[in-house]
Parts: C-alpha cells; sequence; structure tokens
C-alpha cells in the first residue's frame, strides 16, 4: 500500500498550528492539517448556546504584527470590531481609563510609589530585569504594600497569563507589559473567534492544503532521527501519511505521549513532562437584559477574590446573542492556578466576585462556566517555564503556548511560534531538495 506524502504535516489547529499552516501553503507546499476535535482554533474558538455564540478560551485578537501578516499572506480579510477605549480598569466603583495617562496614572492613584515602580518599568525597558526565580509579587513587594496595587498586577498577570502574581516570574511580567508593550489594539470576530479560524482554514484549502478533522494522530514513525509518517484516525480508519517536516501544535507533553515518541530520547521525554506548567483560569459566560456596565472593551478589576477581567462582547458585535441580551465572558483565575484545587470552591468564589461587583449579575441568564485546567488548560505552560520550539527530530518543532517567546502571551505569542517553525520548516525542505 502507498502512502500519501506531504511536504508537512501540521499536528492540531489551534492558533500556533494554523498559523504555521497558513505559512507553509503560501510558500508553496503540499500541507496537510489534521484536528482531533470536529473544529478549528482549539482553546481559542466558539460554540453555540441557547441562541448565542459562545466563545471558548480566548477572546481578543490583536491587531497588526505576526497574527494579522498571517492572514494577509492568505490574502483572508481579520474580520474583527476594535472596542474603544479597548481596555479599562474598574476599581472602588469607578472605571479609570489609562489610555493616556499610562502605568503613572493608574498607580498614582494608590500609592506614593508610583514613580518608583514606573522607573523599574523603564529600567526594563532598558534590558535590566529581575533574576528568573523571582516572583511578580515578590518583585511588586520591594516598592509598594498597598493592597489595590497588589489586586491590580495579580489580576493582570491573571488576565493576560492565567497565573497569580506569586507564580508567574516577574521577569516575564516585565518582559511583555514592559518591553512588548501592553494594550495593544485588538478586536473582537462578529461570528466568534471560531469564525476567523474558519476563515483562514478556507484560505489554506484555497492555496492547495488540506485540513482533516475530527482526525487525532495515533503514532509517530521515525527512522535516523527524523520523523518519516505518522498515523492518523480519519473517516473511520488509520492512515498513515508519509511527511517531510510535522510542526506539532499538541504541546511537549502530550506529543511525547503519543506512540513512537520514544525517538525523542528519555532526557527530552522526561523534560517535556516535568518543565512546562500548565495554568489555569475559569471562563464564565453568561448574559443579562440589562447592561451591567457601559464599557465596550475589556474591563480589568481591582481588589477581587479570583475575578480578573470581563468584556460585554454586545458593545462591539451585537449579532453574538439574541436581541434584547447583553452577553459577557468574565475570566477568573484560581488559586493556585499551576496546582491543583478544589474547581467547585473556585466557581463559587469567582461567581461571588460577580454577584458583589454587579447586583444586576443575579438576574443573569447563565451559558456555561468552563474550567480550563488538566489536558485543556488556559496556558500550556506559564510564561517563565516554556520548551523550546526545537525537539531532538530534526524535521520536527512544536508551536502553541507551552513553546512561547520569554514573556509573550496570547495568540499573538502562538502565531509567533507559527511564524518561528514554518521558517526552520521551509529551510528544512529546501535543504532535503538541494
Amino acid at each position: 500500500m502507498t502512502h500519501p506524502y506531504y511536504d508537512a504535516v501540521v499536528i492540531g489547529a489551534g492558533a500556533g498550528g494554523m498559523s504555521a499552516a497558513a505559512r507553509l501553503v503560501a510558500a508553496g507546499k503540499k500541507v496537510l492539517l489534521t484536528e482531533r476535535l470536529g473544529r478549528l482554533g482549539g482553546r481559542a474558538s466558539s460554540e453555540a448556546i441557547d441562541g448565542h455564540i459562545v466563545n471558548i478560551g480566548a477572546i481578543a485578537i490583536e491587531r497588526g504584527g505576526v497574527f494579522e501578516e498571517t492572514f494577509d499572506l492568505l490574502g483572508v480579510p481579520l474580520d474583527i470590531r476594535e472596542p474603544n477605549p479597548a481596555t479599562v480598569f474598574y476599581i472602588d466603583g469607578k472605571v479609570i481609563n489609562v489610555a493616556k495617562g499610562g502605568w503613572g496614572m493608574l498607580l498614582g492613584t494608590f500609592t506614593k510609589q508610583a514613580a518608583k515602580i514606573g522607573a523599574k518599568f523603564a529600567d526594563a525597558r532598558a534590558g535590566d530585569l529581575p533574576e528568573a526565580k523571582m516572583s511578580t509579587k515578590e518583585w511588586l513587594s520591594q516598592y509598594t504594600s498597598n493592597e489595590t496595587v497588589h489586586a491590580i498586577f495579580r489580576n493582570l498577570c491573571a488576565a493576560i497569563f492565567a497565573a497569580n502574581s506569586d507564580e508567574l516570574p516577574a521577569r516575564a511580567f516585565l518582559t511583555y507589559f514592559a518591553i512588548k508593550g501592553a494594550f495593544k489594539r485588538f478586536g473582537f470576530c462578529p461570528r466568534g473567534t471560531v469564525g476567523l479560524w474558519n476563515d483562514l482554514g478556507d484560505g489554506i484549502r484555497r492555496h492547495g492544503g488540506e485540513i482533516w478533522l475530527d482526525a487525532p494522530v495515533t503514532a509517530l514513525h521515525t527512522a535516523d532521527g527524523r520523523v518519516t509518517a505518522l498515523d492518523i484516525e480519519h473517516e473511520g480508519a488509520i492512515r498513515r501519511v508519509q511527511a517531510g517536516v510535522v510542526i506539532g501544535n499538541i504541546g511537549p507533553a502530550a506529543t511525547v505521549a503519543l506512540p513512537g515518541a520514544e525517538a525523542f530520547g528519555a532526557d527530552y521525554v522526561a523534560r517535556a513532562r516535568s518543565t512546562p506548567k500548565p495554568a489555569a483560569n475559569i471562563v464564565i459566560n453568561f448574559a443579562t437584559r440589562e447592561r451591567l456596565l457601559d464599557v465596550p472593551g475589556l474591563v480589568t478589576f481591582g481588589k477581587t477574590r479570583r475575578l480578573c477581567n470581563m468584556g460585554e462582547l454586545t458593545a462591539t458585535c451585537p449579532e453574538l446573542a439574541p436581541a434584547g441580551w447583553y452577553q459577557y465572558v468574565a475570566y477568573a483565575v484560581p488559586r493556585p492556578a499551576t496546582g491543583d484545587f478544589d474547581e467547585q470552591a473556585e466557581i463559587e468564589e469567582s461567581l461571588a466576585d460577580l454577584r458583589e461587583l454587579f447586583p444586576g449579575f443575579k438576574d443573569a441568564k447563565m451559558l456555561s462556566v468552563r474550567v480550563m485546567r488538566n489536558d485543556w488548560p488556559a496556558q500550556r505552560s506559564c510564561a517563565g517555564f516554556d520548551m523550546p520550539q526545537d525537539t531532538p527530530l530534526a524535521n520536527f518543532w512544536h508551536v502553541g503556548d507551552a513553546v512561547k517567546e520569554y514573556g509573550d502571551g496570547g495568540t499573538q505569542a502562538c502565531a509567533y511560534t507559527g511564524r518561528e517553525a514554518a521558517s526552520k520548516a521551509l529551510a528544512a525542505l529546501e535543504m532535503a531538495a538541494a
């Protein structure tokens, strides 16, 4: 029996995998993108509930940069609407817009040490960063003990990295907020986040790529330090395909659990199981008849039990809900986020925050409460604990949120890993053809 050959096989259709596949087909390569679920987008997708389009995981899609560039390569419009203002803080019953005043204005409201903290952000931009083991909470405690300031930093850590401030390295926090830049332009898709992935999937197909849904990879085949073929369950049968290069978007831990993964070597397998620190969050989708807060973008909170941020998606995308409903998504991060926790107790703490902050929440229609943890975490690795994209197999690279660039976060970070892996894959294919 002959087995079909693809220049590249991409395992997993999350943000990193789809970005890599898009770049490879744009370069004219024969690509197979295989996904175990029946939809695209992985942990940044959508589902329909009671007439509402409800997002799963990530909702905010950044304008500019690598993510939008990937869509441009295939001539696919990026269908998002930007809220204005994009982000605000809601502290002590007041909305604080930091678009103009920035960190100084925000922190200066609560602590006399705002200038000193701001100076440390400037030092970070100049390359002066804390030691890798110092947590964000430990770093901040050097300059202020103000509870509100600590709550703001905790909720920023939670909103971006799905981790508490005592779990996230200060070096990673400062790299993201001081060097990579915070409060970037972003928007929401009026068809739910899955609409973007369906658009990009159509672009991949138009350029000759194949996408198999409901198609988990069941085994790797290797020889001479390279992946030569993969077994994929598809349409009721196990199909073997040959591959020039392979890009994995299922994370190092899931990859080394595949039959045949012993070819990575015992040391690598052990590191893939122990190095990444999966981070959890709780995603609460609900709708109300009365608007809770007249803010179109994302709201980050001050002192809360678990709640870190919230967005009213119908402020910019009314199509997501039936007429007359305001639809919200709220994010909470358990304590701990990178360890074991009591799921029901953490959900209740998160709901208590919503009831306390917004009296109208008591009349809300609950759409879903999703705890993203274990094999389906908010982040496959907390920032600062990522694995390299390269592996001991010369033609296999990882993409996604367990191999992010240091201090990076969000779908933009995953798209960046897709670009880097695609570049390495193209170089390897050219070398093999020479």
